[in-house]
């Protein structure tokens, strides 16, 4: 026998050293492979790919909802011409002239797009003065080409002559002219509600200016009896 010490016998367990080890570094992996999907998801929700800003025009002069207008804009020079609108810029053609006076901060003619209010067209002349009494005009009115709007000063009596509104389709003091009147003041004739005054002006466009009263009778909705009562009161 020899004398010399074989040593400590082996330890069991050191196979196993390395395998734990191998395991321990998967599992790492593994954990980072997972936060870097979930930083990935995250980076993608708070930043929206393929978004895009959209730039509105205004289509209209008009003052915001729910208030009058009374904060100057940028209308025209006093008796120049300023543009409302988006079909005014593009085909002034088509466009509303309307002349504003009275208490309103800048008087003068300004351009309005088809279908504009009177709230439009106090707003392009920069909304009511200090001293102007609000309740003169119809801010919902719907206003005619070469229309001429005066807003009055608190106390301020009407001028005589042709009502507020009154515009090259007819006026209070006069016959209403059938070829240029707006539905707004076809809807004012006796029997001839927003419906027919739209049929009137339907007609028109598609048959032409009419050549006399009578051409009424063509119109849906007006028989003799409304004719009658309207003789007096249009024109051609």
């Amino acid at each position: 026998m020899s004398d010399l010490d074989p040593g400590p016998a082996p330890s069991a367990e050191l196979p196993e050293a390395r395998p734990r080890s191998l395991r321990i570094g998967v599992g790492a992996a593994i954990v980072l492979v997972i936060v870097a999907l979930v930083v990935t998801v995250l980076v993608s929700a708070a930043s929206p790919a393929g978004s895009t800003g959209v730039v509105v025009p205004s289509a209209t002069g008009r003052a915001p909802s729910g208030g009058e207008p009374g904060q100057p804009g940028e209308p025209g020079q006093p008796g120049g011409v300023g543009a409302v609108g988006g079909e005014a810029d593009g085909a002034a053609g088509e466009a509303l002239l309307v002349h504003v006076l009275g208490s309103v901060v800048t008087p003068g003619l300004y351009r309005l797009s088809r279908g504009a209010r009177v709230v439009d067209a106090i707003a392009a002349a920069g909304g009511f003065a200090a001293e102007a009494d609000h309740a003169s005009v119809n801010l919902a009115r719907p206003v005619a080409d070469g229309e001429q709007l005066r807003v009055l000063a608190q106390g301020e009596a009407p001028p005589p002559g042709p009502a507020e509104g009154a515009a090259a389709g007819g006026s209070a003091s006069g016959p209403v002219d059938l070829n240029r009147a707006t539905a707004a003041e076809l809807d004012e004739l006796p029997r001839i509600g927003p419906a027919t005054a739209q049929r009137i002006i339907d007609y028109r466009e598609e048959h032409g200016p009419f050549s006399s009263v009578d051409d009424l009778l063509e119109v849906p909705g007006i028989g003799d009896k409304t004719l009658d009562g309207l003789r007096d009161l249009v024109r051609v």
